[in-house]
């Protein structure tokens, strides 16, 4: 699983942590080999269509409304139309990647010491599909988190391209911080008066880049109009020593990518997705 990322891909860390304090994103290139990439659609097909009771399933709505989507655990059947499937860290194929070697690098530029994941999501739009989904940002009380995570990791698995409903930014809005103290969503009049439509850019990647992002950057994305699936891989990192404050339910505990105080070479990927704080 190392050798998915590339070798001889000569990234400039300094460069892309910069652009990502002032920007709110920063694409990374290339870094899956072609044999990476086939590894990584295949296994995103596989959890599509065979159901895994551990992880959380959600399937796009037949209106492509963001409103008409469906909570829950969301197993409807064996389709390449979900949406959205979470916690992916219980795969080991999928953990492997989330724990390679740059991310883990860029990680703990970021976030310090200390890493763990707050969620690892595969992101899909189907042929011909998809959501429509609004301006949001991701953070605030509704996450229930003691402080808010700032990093996630995005790898296309497929061309993303206007058409087929890249990711679109407004750069420099996390600079503002949260629009509301709850996250998500960015409301509407919010949206008008920032002039977000006419700010916007369309952040297009090739199969096999990586970006990062600033969790609190605003940032939308279409639906699908092209004939192929558009997946991508999300990977949200957080300070090691973050903790859970809800009270409803017992506590989460996030999975540990790399432990404060470890010394050495970055190697992440040997690491256990159970080895949990």
């Amino acid at each position: 699983m190392l050798g998915r990322v590339l070798a001889d891909r000569d990234i400039d860390l300094a460069a892309a942590l910069a652009r990502l304090r002032n920007d709110g994103y920063a694409p990374l290139g290339r870094v899956l080999t072609d044999e990476g990439l086939a590894a990584l659609r295949e296994r995103a097909d596989d959890l599509m269509t065979v159901e895994r009771p551990e992880l959380f399933y959600q399937h796009d709505s037949a209106s492509g409304d963001y409103r008409d989507l469906k909570l829950g655990r969301g197993w409807i059947g064996p389709s390449l139309a979900y949406r959205k499937i979470e916690k992916l860290e219980t795969d080991p194929e999928m953990w492997s990647w989330i724990t390679n070697p740059l991310f883990v690098r860029v990680a703990r530029a970021v976030v310090g010491d200390g890493v763990a994941l707050y969620r690892a999501l595969l992101m899909n739009k189907a042929a011909e599909g998809g959501t429509d989904l609004p301006w949001h940002q991701d953070g605030g009380l509704f996450w229930g988190l003691d402080r808010d995570p700032v990093l996630s990791i995005w790898t296309a698995l497929d061309d993303a391209t206007a058409a087929s409903g890249a990711l679109e930014i407004v750069p420099g809005s996390h600079l503002a911080g949260l629009a509301r103290p709850m996250g998500g969503n960015v409301p509407a009049h919010l949206v008008e008066a920032a002039g977000a439509g006419s700010r916007k850019v369309c952040v297009e990647a090739a199969a096999g880049e990586a970006l990062l992002l600033h969790n609190q950057v605003w940032h939308r994305s279409g639906t699908n109009h092209t004939p192929a699936p558009r997946r991508a891989l999300s990977f949200c990192y957080l300070d090691g020593q973050t903790r859970c404050l809800r009270t409803r339910h017992a506590p989460r505990r996030f999975a540990t990518v790399w432990p404060a105080g470890l010394a050495g070479p970055v190697a992440g990927a040997t690491l256990s997705p159970f080895d949990r704080r």
